[in-house]
């Protein structure tokens, strides 16, 4: 959903990462980095495990419901976490849906 060209993260949204950013793995370093343009963000671990399942296709809802299962943790709980970590993404312009 938009807002004035703002994307408000819902349960239904389709989150993914625009063209100009990659989720890589720095072996090097052995931690996940977001390149985008002229900066590399380091993402927690959480953040990476989100990220990961941000393919445009699976929605807020799939996604907190997998890290769920994943974790042992109540959905509705991880669902608010997913949200909020992914509308400080959208409003920064990391995520598209």
């Amino acid at each position: 959903m938009r807002s004035a060209g703002r994307l408000i993260v819902d349960r239904q949204t389709q989150p993914y990462l625009p063209p100009y950013l990659k989720l890589r793995h720095d072996a090097g370093r052995d931690r996940w980095v977001l390149l985008a343009p002229e900066r590399i963000l380091s993402p927690d671990q959480t953040a990476v495990a989100v990220l990961q399942l941000c393919d445009g296709k699976r929605t807020v809802e799939e996604i907190a419901a997998l890290l769920a299962k994943e974790y042992s943790a109540p959905v509705e709980v991880i669902k608010t976490d997913v949200l909020d970590l992914l509308q400080g993404l959208a409003d920064k312009g990391y995520i598209k849906g």
